[in-house]
């Protein structure tokens, strides 16, 4: 188990990877991100970040901004704010609003103490070392300056987690099979504080938990197909489990009427 823990997360934060077949293009993580719109109750989380941000004049950074949904609504609602999108691939950012620039979070081409807002959003346990990221944004940021960081709990969408170890037991003829790929282990809810605590010392969590309810299976299967990237990491034949898995949910939506899904995410706000 150690072994095979220590090669996904080598994977999780393969640069290689990440740059191309995880986040070469949007797919995956918009896949990834819709599934909440079937969340009770839906929290408008770009919208939480414009709050947040409401002090905050000058220049603002989405570390990791993907497919540019937070860097389209602050510029929107903040028009008076420069904000930049940075990401490690260049893919990703074809359709993002300029100006972006691709970058390593480890190494932002930024000098010291000039950006007064920095976003973190969902990509800190993508770092291979994530002490040496946190004290990278403590770096660029003002005195003063606000971080927005969010991440998941240990315990979010435990469903997903066990209806993959099912899928993948069937397809392998055994009880239980594998552990599927885990992204925010490394830098989960509970884990987030510690890691920037060592940089930051006024530090707020909001909890922001959820449940899904599906009746049509394909949120579900998704969001575990949304993992591809890592299918050598899931010791296990992933298509055969993604379809497995499909089969396992429609089943459960006909007898009970519905897939339940528990949510727990978290925005962290922090201040040098």
């Amino acid at each position: 188990m150690t072994s095979n823990t220590s090669q996904q997360d080598a994977a999780v934060t393969d640069r290689a990877i990440l740059a191309t077949s995880a986040y070469g293009d949007e797919r995956h993580l918009a896949a990834r991100q819709s599934i909440y719109q079937w969340q009770r109750p839906r929290y408008d989380l770009p919208g939480i970040v414009v709050e947040e941000l409401a002090g905050t004049n000058g220049t603002v950074v989405d570390v990791g901004c993907g497919n540019g949904r937070f860097v389209g609504r602050l510029r929107t609602d903040r028009p008076d704010l420069q904000v930049i999108g940075a990401d490690l691939s260049a893919g990703i950012l074809a359709d993002v609003a300029r100006p972006t620039l691709v970058a390593d979070a480890q190494a932002l081409p930024f000098a010291d103490g000039s950006v007064d807002a920095l976003l973190a959003l969902h990509m800190l346990y993508h770092l291979g070392d994530i002490e040496a990221g946190v004290t990278e944004l403590a770096r660029v940021l003002r005195p003063g300056g606000l971080l927005i960081v969010s991440t998941n709990s240990d315990g979010d969408k435990q469903e997903l987690d066990r209806l993959w170890v099912r899928a993948a037991g069937d397809v392998l003829g055994i009880p239980e099979g594998p552990s599927r790929v885990s992204l925010s282990s490394r830098f989960s809810l509970e884990k987030a504080s510690g890691y920037l605590g060592s940089a930051f010392g006024d530090i707020q969590v909001r909890e922001l938990p959820g449940t899904i309810e599906l009746t049509d299976p394909s949120p579900a299967i998704a969001h575990l197909a949304s993992y591809e990237a890592w299918a050598d990491q899931s010791s296990v034949p992933f298509h055969e489990t993604v379809h497995r898995a499909t089969e396992i949910v429609t089943a459960a939506i006909e007898t009970q009427g519905s897939f339940t899904i528990t949510c727990l995410g978290g925005i962290l706000t922090c201040r040098l």
